[in-house]
């Protein structure tokens, strides 16, 4: 049987959720990317709750030029200051289904680079 993308992004990203969570401690950081924009969130899922987040359309980011590939980087920089501002240092990394790869993958380094550990 054929599976459309979005499909079997779905499958991946359930098989993905069945072995990792997020707590308090070390918060889930799950990615979501769309066409034009990218966003992230760090989420405790014991209470339910989003501790942080960061996307393409903060007006810091959404103001200025480049591609979306440049844009991911800063917003995986503004995670990470906004993380250890809140006092969370380590995450458990969630790519929700996606590929680890390209803005996805610029995201996470930026984090790593901006003091998060995964």
């Amino acid at each position: 049987m054929a599976f459309s993308k979005l499909e079997r992004r779905i499958k991946i990203k359930r098989r993905i959720r069945g072995k990792i969570s997020g707590c308090t401690e070390k918060p889930r950081m799950t990615v979501f990317r769309s066409n034009k924009q990218i966003s992230v969130q760090l989420v405790d899922d014991r209470s339910g709750k989003t501790l942080a987040a960061a996307s393409s359309l903060v007006k810091d980011i959404a103001s200025q030029s480049g591609t979306k590939s440049e844009k991911s980087v800063l917003v995986g920089k503004l995670i990470a200051e906004r993380a250890l501002a809140a006092g969370i240092n380590e995450v458990v990394f969630d790519r929700n289904g996606y590929l680890y790869h390209g803005r996805v993958k610029q995201l996470a380094d930026a984090a790593r680079e901006a003091g998060l550990k995964f």
